[in-house]
C-alpha cells in the first residue's frame, strides 16, 4: 500500500496506533511498528525520565520508524520536547494545544510533526502552523474527545474540504472495512486507539482489557463536558460523574470528584471500581486479545476483502 501518509511516515501500512495514556508504552509502539505500521509512545502518562527509558527501549526493539505522542498542556512540556530533539525521536504527534507553539521547532530539529484536531477550523490553524498531516478524531473516540462531538464519518470531508494536507481519520475506526470507509470519504490513514489498547502488548491492566473485551453497544459514555469531554467506560465512577452531571455540578466540582490519578487507577492498575477507564465505542466489536501484528494483519487482510467485494458491486 502506497500514498501520501505512508511515504510521509516511511511505513508499509497507512496504519497509526494511538499514544493513549497508560496503554501506549514502548513493547506496544515497536510491535505497531515492527508490523508495518506506525506505533506511538504515549508521553501524556509519563514523567520525563520514564519517556527516555521508553523511546530508548523502543529503539532497541525497532529497526522501524515511530513516534511519539505529546499532549501541548503537558505540564513539563518544555522538559519532553527537549527530550525528543535530544533522543532524535523521528515523528512527534502533538494534540489538546496550539500547534503553532512547537511545530516550527521540532520540524527544524527533523521532525515529522502530525497534529490531531476535532474540527475543520482546527485542521486549517495546522496547516498556517506548518505541520505535516492532520489527524481528524471524531467523538466515538475514547478518552479525550473534541468538544463539537462531530461524528468520524461527518468529520472525515470537512476536514478533507477544508485543507490539502495528509489526513488520517481516527474515532471507532477498528478494522479493515472501517479503515476503507475512511478513505472513501478522503481521508490517507488511520489512527486505530481501542484496539491496540486491548493487546498483548498493551501496558493496560488485564482486568481493564477484559473488561473492555466484553463491553456491548451503548457500554461507553462521553462525560465530564465541563472539563474536558472524555469518553468512558460505564462503571461506578462513571456513573458518580454522571449523577454529579445530572444535577449541576461545577467543573470545580467534577475535578475534584476526578481527582489525580484517576485514569491511572483504572487502566493501568486494573480497578474497575473506583478508576477513570477510557475506551472508545468500537471496543464493543472485539471479544478477544491478540497481538498487534495479529491486529494490523487482519486490518489490511480485511481492507483488502472489502474493497474487493465494492469492486463487484453496480448500480
Amino acid at each position: 500500500m502506497e500514498n501520501r501518509i505512508c511515504k510521509l511516515l516511511n511505513i508499509k501500512y497507512p496504519i497509526v496506533q494511538g499514544g493513549m495514556v497508560w496503554c501506549s508504552g514502548w513493547e506496544l509502539a515497536s510491535a505497531v511498528s515492527n508490523a508495518g505500521g506506525l506505533g506511538l509512545i504515549g508521553a501524556g502518562s509519563m514523567h520525563p525520565e520514564v519517556l527516555v527509558e521508553h523511546i530508548r527501549k523502543c529503539k532497541a526493539a525497532t529497526d522501524k520508524p515511530f513516534g511519539v505522542n505529546v499532549p501541548l498542556m503537558y505540564p513539563e512540556i518544555e522538559k519532553i520536547m527537549s527530550i525528543l530533539i535530544t533522543e532524535k525521536v523521528p515523528v512527534v504527534f502533538t494534540s489538546a494545544g496550539n500547534p503553532k507553539i512547537w511545530t516550527k521547532h521540532l520540524k527544524d530539529n527533523g521532525m515529522t510533526v502530525v497534529h490531531v484536531v476535532s474540527s475543520s477550523k482546527f485542521a486549517v490553524k495546522c496547516e498556517e502552523a506548518g505541520v505535516d498531516a492532520v489527524v481528524a478524531e471524531g467523538f466515538e473516540a475514547g478518552g479525550h474527545d473534541g468538544r463539537e462531538e462531530t461524528t468520524t464519518m461527518c468529520l472525515i470531508p470537512h476536514v478533507r474540504r477544508a485543507t490539502a494536507l495528509p489526513l488520517i481519520a481516527a474515532g471507532g475506526i477498528g478494522t479493515g472495512e472501517g479503515m476503507l470507509a475512511a478513505f472513501a470519504l478522503g481521508a490517507e490513514g488511520v489512527q486505530i486507539g481501542t484496539r491496540f489498547a486491548l493487546t498483548v502488548e498493551s501496558s493496560a491492566h488485564e482486568s481493564f482489557k477484559q473488561l473492555c473485551l466484553s463491553l456491548n453497544e451503548g457500554d461507553t459514555k462521553l462525560l465530564l463536558k465541563k472539563i474536558s469531554p472524555t469518553r468512558l467506560v460505564k462503571s461506578t465512577f462513571a456513573t458518580e460523574v454522571e449523577e454529579a452531571e445530572s444535577r449541576g455540578a461545577s467543573a470545580e466540582e467534577l475535578r475534584d470528584l476526578l481527582g489525580k490519578g484517576r485514569a491511572k487507577k483504572g487502566i493501568f492498575e486494573g480497578n474497575l471500581e473506583e478508576g477513570e477507564m477510557e475506551i472508545g465505542q468500537i471496543a464493543s466489536l472485539f471479544r478477544k486479545e491478540q497481538t498487534a501484528k495479529e491486529v494490523v494483519d487482519e486490518i489490511v487482510c480485511d481492507y483488502g476483502n472489502a474493497l474487493r467485494k465494492l469492486g463487484t458491486c453496480k448500480l
